[in-house]
């Protein structure tokens, strides 16, 4: 069972990070993937609760401690558990300028966007349109991009989203 999950997810891998390239994704995957950064992620969720207006405020607020939360078990897990960059493991996977060397499990930039949009989505849903295909992509650039694996995206996403989900009801 786990040498079948391991083969499809190695091809899920291999059909974002080599067939699905592209001159045009390069150019979007390299600066969206960005929107799931510490800089990024800190700097909008931080200037929004202090400068928006309701109900913005309180959701980025929200958003921000969500964001902050998300990290605790990423941090842990990729501590405890050290698998390896898909490009430091797997020959001929693509990979762009200045690749991370930390531990791959879980994605930080997937777990990230996910914390921050989640307090948005459900406070505000019509705000779903935009902001769970963002997270997505952001998620699909990380494979994309030769940094992470399908299951170091996912569980980025299912810890985003559940920090959210918990700090939406217990804050919100």
């Amino acid at each position: 069972m786990l040498y079948r999950l391991k083969t499809i997810e190695n091809q899920i891998f291999f059909f974002i990070n080599v067939k699905l390239k592209n001159k045009i994704l390069d150019i979007v995957m390299t600066n969206i993937t960005h929107l799931g950064g510490a800089l990024f992620t800190i700097c909008v969720t931080l200037a929004l609760s202090i400068f928006a207006s309701a109900p913005w405020k309180h959701v980025a607020f929200m958003s921000l401690v969500s964001l902050s939360l998300s990290h605790i078990p990423v941090a842990i897990i990729k501590k405890t558990y050290k698998r390896l960059r898909p490009y430091l493991v797997i020959k001929h996977v693509i990979t762009y300028k200045n690749p991370l060397k930390d531990h791959s499990f879980p994605s930080g930039h997937t777990a990230a966007i996910f914390s921050i949009i989640i307090p948005f989505i459900i406070s505000i849903p019509v705000m779903t349109i935009i902001l769970l295909p963002l997270g997505f992509i952001v998620a699909i650039s990380r494979i994309y991009l030769g940094l992470h694996y399908p299951s170091d995206v996912f569980a980025g996403l299912i810890i985003g989203t559940l920090t959210g989900i918990s700090v939406t009801n217990i804050l919100g």
